[in-house]
């Protein structure tokens, strides 16, 4: 054990400590929901990541992105993030992929590893549907973020079955295409009931990947990465096969 984790040994014991340092979880997306469910690994103890985004930092990030501030708008996410949880933990080992998940890389990557589990924390609908498809194929277990933009409420977040989810418009898009696709099996969600505000959407075809802008307050994303790194972290603890 490793001084910083004193505090962590306190309440988990020498066998918690252990079972986290032997862990290996994918983190897919740093953006609000990835960059604090990486870091709340990380603080907890993981002793292996592997994270992966494309994008860079932009000042619209500022508002809810632990990574982002105004000294590093324009760098690359992936590597901000190395850093940090290095900086958190040197003895980390981490492997940070500065591309998006797509195709038939994403599936390399969910499959190059015996990965303990996966958070998918990832925006854009198609990379997300394929990478909650593969995860289901391989069995490996899985977290995944639903929308957090448009709502307030942090009462209202929670955890549970992805096909029980209510309230989000994602989870009822995923749904649609995942019966599509014949894609039944299911996974923990991170999801708010609270019904999203049609107000705080601005269209934007324009904008690569993204039909829409919707307004997010700071606490929401980072509240959902938390409660993934929570979800992932306390099956860790328990030995569990599937969050």
């Amino acid at each position: 054990m490793q001084a910083w984790q004193e505090r962590t040994q306190l309440l988990i014991g020498d066998e918690g400590i252990a079972r986290l340092r032997q862990a290996h979880v994918l983190v897919a997306g740093l953006g609000g929901v990835g960059g604090a469910a990486a870091e709340t690994l990380a603080r907890a103890g993981v002793g292996r990541l592997t994270i992966a985004d494309a994008d860079t930092i932009s000042v619209t990030n500022i508002n809810r992105q632990l990574l982002a501030t105004h000294r590093n708008i324009g760098q690359q996410k992936a590597r901000v993030a190395g850093e940090r949880l290095l900086s958190i933990n040197p003895r980390l080992e981490l492997e940070a992929l500065d591309e998006f998940l797509r195709d038939d890389r994403l599936i390399e990557v969910v499959r190059m590893h015996p990965y303990s589990a996966i958070i998918d924390a990832i925006d854009t609908l198609s990379p997300k549907i394929y990478l909650i498809k593969t995860a289901l194929e391989t069995g490996v277990p899985l977290v995944s973020s639903m929308g957090a933009a448009g709502k307030l409420d942090h009462s209202q977040v929670r955890t549970g079955p992805f096909w029980g989810v209510e309230g989000c418009h994602l989870a009822r898009t995923l749904r649609k295409r995942f019966r599509r696709m014949g894609v039944l099996g299911d996974f923990t969600a991170v999801y708010s009931t609270e019904l999203a505000d049609p107000a705080a959407v601005v269209h934007c075809e324009e904008e690569q990947n993204k039909k829409s802008r919707v307004g997010v307050i700071s606490y929401l994303p980072n509240l959902f990465g938390v409660m993934a790194g929570a979800h992932v972290v306390q099956t860790i603890l328990r030995g569990a096969e599937q969050p």
